[in-house]
């Protein structure tokens, strides 16, 4: 059998660099055990620059990872205008890429305009799928018109003269609030306040990370969700998950960076989440809706809140959800019947078949000629006149 080359991507310069690698580790693992591909690795380092296969074979497996960038720059004329990607010749041969960059770089829609400028087939939402679901503002905006239910919110741009007062946002959101950084992912730029001093030190923060800010209306004794999507035209949605978090229930904790990849002792998990058969269908429903107004395809985790009365609303989507040992995406489909080596699979089949799909689009253009220009009159000659 002819096994397809995939390209494995990982890495990138985003704080969930390290996440990454984990994650690639996993998929490499799942897409071996398929027995139907070769796999070659490509780290991003934190400068930008992608890592020649040998070198990033070590990075993903926990090698120290600074000395072997140190040593591949080494050997890179880095004044050539596309160093940064010259080691994308040193592979056999793509026949698909697989991003598990996550946060910038990743989810923002840049490699995925890479991979369509090298006509290549990949895995995972096309660039405006991704580019729209990292902007948390633009996707509230989406989801709002089209229905679907999410927290009520304001946000803020930092050239903005007029910056939101904690006085108008309390009058308008209520006691407590979110503050987070619009374009970044995984709890960074992410504090909630309930008081001035709070909120602007949330605001200062937030501007870190990102040029616009958005603040959201917190929910009353909440419970975080997670939900698994799968697929491109027919999309399968997974068991929905829950996890708690101490003081969760208060609103005074939330399943920040540190649960989700450090230290998930004191998180309690649930699979399946616990809830009546109504809300757990409108919630896959609101799940796929989702998925579909923002144009994701092959993969994606939606995140889900839902209010001490059992109202859920959806908080955001993660186009390239991580895969880490911790991750409750993986393990949601563990419990959804369809394993690593199953899901690694399907996610290259919808790749290949978006690929297929898109490459049928006519893109054809009519050739100009001569241009024949008409008469230009200068009409304020004649009020002159």
């Amino acid at each position: 059998m002819n096994k397809k080359n995939v390209v494995l991507l990982f890495g990138g310069n985003s704080s969930e660099h390290d996440v990454s690698k984990r994650s690639a580790q996993n998929f490499y693992d799942a897409l071996l055990a398929t027995g139907k591909y070769t796999v070659q690795v490509m780290a991003i380092a934190q400068n930008g620059f992608f890592i020649d296969p040998e070198r990033s074979f070590k990075i993903m497996q926990q090698a120290d990872e600074q000395p072997l960038v140190d040593a591949y720059m080494a050997g890179l004329d880095t004044n050539k205008p596309l160093a940064p990607l010259a080691a994308l010749d040193l592979l056999d041969r793509i026949d698909i890429f697989f991003p598990v960059v996550h946060g910038n770089l990743g989810e923002d829609g840049t490699l995925q305009g890479l991979f369509r400028l090298l006509k290549k087939p990949f895995v995972g939402a096309p660039l405006r799928g991704h580019a729209i679901s990292f902007d948390k503002v633009l996707t509230k905006e989406l989801l709002t018109v089209h229905g679907i239910r999410n927290t009520k919110y304001l946000f803020a741009n930092q050239e903005d003269i007029d910056q939101p007062t904690w006085a108008k946002v309390k009058v308008e959101l209520g006691p407590v609030v979110f503050v987070k950084a619009a374009n970044q992912g995984s709890s960074v730029g992410i504090s909630r306040a309930e008081n001035e001093a709070e909120f602007e030190a949330a605001m200062a923060d937030s501007y870190r990370y990102d040029h616009k800010v958005l603040i959201e209306q917190a929910v009353n004794g909440p419970r975080e969700l997670e939900v698994g999507v799968i697929g491109n035209d027919h999309p399968l949605v997974s068991e929905i998950g829950a996890h708690h978090v101490p003081e969760q229930g208060e609103g005074k904790a939330w399943y920040d960076y540190q649960s989700k990849f450090v230290d998930n002792s004191a998180v309690e998990f649930e699979i399946p989440a616990q809830l009546p058969a109504d809300v757990t269908q409108e919630i896959k429903d609101m799940a796929l809706d989702a998925y579909k107004v923002l144009n994701l395809r092959g993969e994606a985790r939606m995140d889900f809140l839902i209010d001490e009365h059992n109202v859920p609303y959806l908080g955001e989507p993660n186009t390239l959800p991580g895969f880490t040992n911790m991750s409750l995406f993986k393990r949601l489909w563990d419990y959804s019947d369809i394993d690593n080596a199953k899901l690694a699979d399907m996610l290259v089949q919808y790749g290949l078949e978006d690929f297929k799909r898109d490459s049928e689009i006519s893109y054809a253009f009519e050739a100009l000629g001569d241009e024949k220009v008409g008469h230009f009159h200068d009409s304020r000659k004649k009020k002159r006149d």
